[in-house]
């Protein structure tokens, strides 16, 4: 009869050494992967501020071609309003004054408004401020998109111009 222990003798199993350079190179691919996992994950976070400031814009084009203005009276005469929960909070000049579109801004923000110290209810103002009138306007939106203390603050202008002034990713 034929034996197979003949062929691979009494050896059971992985020694320690062969375990020990598994467990080494697992640590070494998720020191590179971890890191830029929360960098794409953050960078995707950014994809609403991206999003909400345009629609914003393209609104405050609509506001400008029927009244000739960018100048607002009240935050609801812009006609756009945030859906879903939000990460950012978005402002806009109305009536001379940074307002925030969400009135009731604890039931939209995911989390508290101040959260790893990011105070989503204060205005973004890093190097533009949100303004606005008769022929140029700019709005902002400002968020936490990891665990660290630095906000995240996105700009958009009536030159389709979206500025990243403080910009929270990889920081």
């Amino acid at each position: 009869m034929f034996k197979i222990s003949k062929w691979i003798g009494n050896k059971k199993g992985f020694t320690l050494i062969e375990l020990m350079i598994v467990v080494a190179i697992i640590g070494i691919l998720a020191a590179i992967a971890i890191p830029n996992f929360m960098r794409f994950q953050a960078k995707s976070k950014q994809a609403e501020a991206k999003t909400n400031l345009g629609a914003i814009g393209t609104t405050a084009e609509s506001w400008r071609t029927e009244k000739d203005t960018y100048v607002i009276v009240t935050i609801s005469d812009l006609g756009w309003a945030p859906t879903g929960t939000l990460r950012f909070s978005y402002w806009y000049d109305a009536a001379g004054t940074a307002v925030n579109f969400v009135t009731t801004p604890a039931s939209y923000y995911t989390g508290a408004l101040s959260e790893a110290g990011c105070d989503r209810a204060v205005v973004p103002s890093t190097t533009q401020t949100v303004a606005a009138a008769a022929g140029t306007f700019t709005t902002g939106a400002k968020g936490q998109v990891d665990t660290d203390a630095t906000c995240d603050e996105w700009f958009y202008t009536n030159t389709r111009s979206l500025t990243n002034t403080l910009n929270d990713v990889g920081q």
